[in-house]
């Protein structure tokens, strides 16, 4: 059996970001702006610089300013070529050349899992990865290329997690695992935002995954959970019951920017990284008076 390389990533980008109302109101959470560059482009990045190359974006009402943000805008680069700004056109038509997009429409949010099924016949019977915008990981090897290399090792779908404090065990998918190398863990099973009596772990699930396709048809089994809405978790549960699947620590920093706190985090951390605006970033936050 020929083993297929990861070359298309899922990135749902349909949900309502009721977490930043009332700015989501009309504008797209995942074209928030992260210092001087959307969210969303910080994933797709990521996804590029690990060997990506065909990016499938699961949009929703409202979300047209992502598709108009990875499309080349003639009316703009003819503004800058006339105003001077020419160096300007580089960096911009990078945004839209740097790999192939395809937009599928989520007729409405009904959870992870049913916006994966959305892509199934784009996917068809490769494996893929799948980032969620929310979550933003600096490292110097990219994130996905980290769990990519662990996929090339063993052929079995990978899910990024990180150790998280016990007290916050219930905002998380947690594993049940057993370590077989340090990093790497081998999965029994996954616990939906459990009690910290009842937590298996402090192995949280973050927004990274490499899947295969026997995913879609236990997706297609799973019944809608909370909201009404099909659960990647548990379609996952029913995977590592029929084929080996591990968890990855995944090293880096990573940044919950779906939440207020995590988004301020992440500016402050790429602020000061920025090589045009960092030093003297710094230096303001040095003069505050905290």
């Amino acid at each position: 059996m020929r083993k297929q390389q990861i070359t298309k990533a899922v990135i749902p980008a349909a949900g309502l970001g009721t977490r930043f109302l009332p700015v989501t109101k009309a504008s797209p959470k995942e074209m928030l702006p992260l210092v001087d560059k959307p969210l969303i482009q910080y994933v797709v990045e990521e996804a590029v610089a690990s060997g990506i190359r065909q990016i499938i974006i699961i949009t929703g009402r409202g979300k047209r300013a992502i598709e108009d943000h990875f499309d080349i805008s003639f009316e703009l680069e003819e503004i800058l070529k006339q105003t001077g700004k020419k160096r300007l056109l580089p960096e911009l038509r990078n945004i839209s050349e740097m790999a192939d997009f395809c937009y599928i429409r989520q007729s409405q949010p009904q959870g992870l899992g049913h916006a994966l099924l959305c892509a199934k016949h784009v996917i068809g019977d490769e494996p893929f990865a799948v980032m969620l915008g929310d979550d933003i990981i600096d490292h110097p090897k990219p994130a996905l290329k980290q769990m990519v290399e662990i996929y090339e090792n063993h052929h079995a779908p990978i899910i990024g997690i990180q150790q998280v404090e016990k007290s916050e065990v219930h905002q998380y998918g947690i594993l049940d695992a057993s370590v077989t190398k340090e990093g790497l863990y081998k999965i029994k099973t996954l616990v939906e935002k459990p009690a910290v009596a009842d937590a298996p772990s402090d192995l949280a699930v973050i927004g990274r995954y490499i899947l295969t396709p026997e995913i879609f048809e236990l997706l297609e089994k799973t019944p809608p959970g909370k909201n009404n809405e099909i659960q990647l978790t548990d379609a996952l549960k029913e995977l590592a019951k029929i084929k080996s699947m591990y968890g990855y620590r995944i090293e880096g920093s990573r940044y919950d920017a779906g939440d207020k706190l995590g988004f301020l985090q992440a500016t402050v951390e790429m602020g000061l990284k920025n090589p045009q605006l960092g030093n003297k970033f710094r230096n303001y936050l040095k003069g505050l008076s905290l």
